[in-house]
């Protein structure tokens, strides 16, 4: 029998029942984790803010960890339009510069990579999310974390030429799927429907499959296409 609620907190992030994974892990569970686990929440369901900037906020604030879950914070407030707060594009950004100098290896990854998104998403600066895309890249690919170069490729794929675009996107679900990952396997569906062609069958399997998904997870920015 299981008893090991970290491990049982984990199992259930991965499956996108961030309630439940905080339920298993309690409030003396690890911090860090908690703080992962509530600001994924929030990010994929636009629920649960105050509890996620209160776990982010118990963690030492020097912390690489703290610093990207902040940086991460500001910046789905600035995407998702959710009360954004005027200091928060210079939020973001300091603290993904402080997580890229504090940080051990992946963590620098996953700095590099947010930074990107960043630079891409809110600023519309390809050019300079690239290189730090590129970085993010090789380290995942290095250290064999197919989950890590899920989220960059799937990033990158809309700056290649469509028939890369699409081989892209395909790895970043495979990747997805058969780690068991399952929120990201869902959005991944999404994506790649958006870019096939609009009477492409597969296109419309892939609607088929990741709505009834969606709306079961609650992913605010796929449920709300509805």
């Amino acid at each position: 029998m299981l008893t090991d609620n970290t491990y049982l907190a984990r199992r259930l992030f991965v499956l996108g029942e961030w309630g439940a994974a905080l339920d298993v892990l309690g409030p003396d569970g690890d911090p860090e984790l908690r703080a992962e686990i509530a600001v994924d929440g929030w990010f994929f369901r636009i629920e649960g803010h105050e509890e996620a900037e209160k776990a982010v906020a118990a963690l030492d604030p020097t912390s690489s960890t703290a610093h990207l879950l902040t940086a991460r914070l500001a910046y789905s407030r600035l995407l998702f339009q959710r009360a954004p707060r005027p200091d928060d594009r210079a939020v973001a950004e300091a603290n993904y510069r402080a997580a890229v100098e504090t940080g051990d290896e992946l963590q620098r990854g996953w700095a590099e990579y947010h930074w990107a998104v960043l630079l891409d998403n809110i600023d519309d600066d390809a050019a300079g999310a690239i290189p730090r895309y590129e970085v993010a890249l090789e380290i995942a690919t290095r250290i064999g974390d197919g989950l890590f170069e899920s989220y960059i490729i799937r990033h990158l794929a809309h700056l290649q030429e469509p028939a890369e675009r699409i081989a892209m996107l395909r790895r970043s679900l495979h990747l997805r799927a058969a780690l068991g990952a399952r929120p990201q396997t869902i959005a991944a569906q999404a994506v790649l429907a958006e870019y096939l062609p609009e009477d492409d069958p597969e296109r419309a399997e892939l609607e088929r499959t990741f709505r009834p998904g969606a709306e079961e997870l609650r992913i605010g920015w796929l449920v709300s296409q509805d």
